[in-house]
């Protein structure tokens, strides 16, 4: 069977001969394969993901896309071939700060002290919760229940806290009582009820006072 360069060179040759110059230079370009345009593709998306997380943050769900493509250092065209729509991104940067958290868990235990892995973690929880304060509304609308599209990921980050919080019981810095789910209940809940714009620094603040309220009770009181 002949191979489409020599299909197109037995009926004219030009196009044929452009097409096998063009393999040619890419093969001595991309010696491997092809796989640099991948790497370039991913680091684009992540680039992408990054700016969209601040500008959403910042201004809304509303954000300019252009604005965005032009932070994230692509053109417009490049966002939109990895999102087509609004929705795709506003989704992709959820999804993605769920699985950060997530993964974010196991890395903190393996580097840090159990108490300030566990601290680590809440204070990038406390980052999430304001990505999710304006993403989470045009989910609701564009995708109905957000919740179950991102159930999955959302069990990841109960077990990622889950593990931390065993973790620092088990070193006996943290009352073994402790159940994880109250420390993202008083985070989340500083997010929803506050009325002025620099929650974060107070919700920051907060984490270093559950922390020491998680303590166990000294030896005798």
């Amino acid at each position: 069977m002949e191979s489409v360069s020599e299909y197109l060179d037995s009926r004219g040759g030009r196009p044929g001969a452009r097409i096998s110059k063009f393999l040619a230079l890419s093969k001595k370009r991309y010696p491997s394969g092809g796989r640099k345009p991948r790497a370039d593709a991913r680091r684009n998306r992540e680039r992408i993901l990054e700016a969209a997380k601040q500008a959403f943050t910042r201004s809304g769900a509303d954000a300019s896309l252009d604005d965005i493509a032009k932070q994230a250092g692509v053109g417009p065209g490049t966002l939109y071939r990895h999102f087509p729509a609004r929705e795709e991104l506003l989704r992709a940067v959820y999804r993605n700060e769920l699985e950060r958290l997530a993964a974010a868990g196991e890395k903190f235990a393996g580097t840090m002290p159990p108490v300030d892995a566990l601290r680590a973690w809440l204070l990038l929880f406390v980052d999430a919760v304001a990505a999710k304060q304006i993403i989470a509304p045009a989910l609701n609308t564009l995708l109905g229940d957000h919740n179950k599209v991102f159930e999955a990921s959302y069990a990841q980050v109960h077990e990622a806290l889950q593990r931390l919080v065993k973790r620092a019981a088990k070193s006996g810095e943290i009352r073994k009582d402790l159940d994880p789910n109250d420390l993202l209940r008083v985070l989340v809940g500083v997010a929803n009820v506050a009325s002025f714009p620099d929650w974060q620094p107070s919700a920051r603040r907060l984490v270093d006072i559950l922390i020491a309220g998680s303590r166990p009770p000294s030896a005798g009181v």
